[in-house]
């Protein structure tokens, strides 16, 4: 323990050290955050709520490598959660869905070294995640480095529970109170049991979620042809369609909506005005 002390304490430019470990959270959060687009746009259901990232802060690594014995030359190579991802998901069954999608990459742009299911098989503690341990690739200006990350795949519910946990522990220093642990225990319980009525419902969540992209586009559609109108129609005319549209709008009727869209339309290429 010792001697690897004395090898961290060579290590006296942590930027630089860390500095490809940034470059991976920050490409893989693009990534995932650009899959979650491209399916919504493509009117299909994402798995993906929202997409973090992290970079050990340098305290941590140093603990994790005195309390595991790594010396300073394995830390890049046996330190596998120095650059972490974390990804949300509304449902378990996001979950898989996630993970195939990493798996659809495998090889490609990242390579799965690992994955750990602590949702079929929850710890102890009720901690329940998929991680999935990867090496990215990075580009640095001294040449391409492979880097290792953690991607942690849960719920919002889990979520929850996890960094409640995480707060605890670092509270009590990894030693949580007997009473205290078996509450988060039963919290655990009530997390899952939570995701599986969400899981019940998935149809009419999902459902719900299309009315309100679909909405959405519509009023975006509607708004930039109204504005269009404002430049080359006359101002009541403009005004006036303004003001049926903010009528309609408060009704939050699609099929009148969709019926104003298409009036819309018409109108524009009277005008011959852009009509997207």
């Amino acid at each position: 323990m010792g001697t690897n002390r004395q090898n961290l304490s060579d290590i006296t430019n942590w930027d630089e050290f860390l500095t490809p470990y940034f470059q991976t959270v920050e490409e893989l959060t693009v990534k995932l955050n650009f899959i979650s687009n491209e399916l919504t746009v493509n009117g299909l259901h994402s798995p993906i709520e929202r997409v973090y990232g992290r970079v050990k802060h340098v305290a941590s690594i140093i603990e994790k490598a005195n309390r595991k014995d790594v010396p300073f030359n394995k830390i890049r190579e046996k330190i596998e959660d120095i650059a972490g991802v974390r990804v949300i998901c509304k449902f378990v069954e996001d979950i898989d869905h996630v993970v195939q999608l990493l798996r659809m990459r495998d090889g490609f742009d990242l390579k799965i070294i690992q994955e750990r299911d602590y949702i079929n098989n929850a710890k102890p503690s009720g901690y329940q995640s998929y991680h999935v341990i990867v090496r990215y690739k990075v580009m640095t200006v001294t040449g391409p480095m492979e880097i290792s990350a953690e991607i942690q795949i849960r719920t919002l519910a889990m979520n929850f529970w996890a960094t409640i946990e995480h707060s605890l522990k670092y509270k009590y220093n990894g030693n949580i109170p007997e009473d205290l642990k078996q509450r988060l225990i039963a919290s655990a319980q009530a997390a899952h049991k939570l995701d599986i009525e969400m899981s019940k419902i998935h149809d009419e969540i999902t459902e719900a979620q299309q009315v309100v992209l679909v909405r959405e586009g519509l009023v975006n559609s509607i708004t930039k042809k109204i504005h269009n109108l404002y430049f080359i129609a006359t101002l009541e005319k403009a005004n006036e369609l303004n003001r049926e549209f903010i009528e309609i709008y408060q009704t939050c009727n699609l099929e009148e909506l969709s019926a104003f869209n298409d009036k819309l339309t018409t109108i524009a290429h009277v005008y011959n005005v852009d009509a997207y």
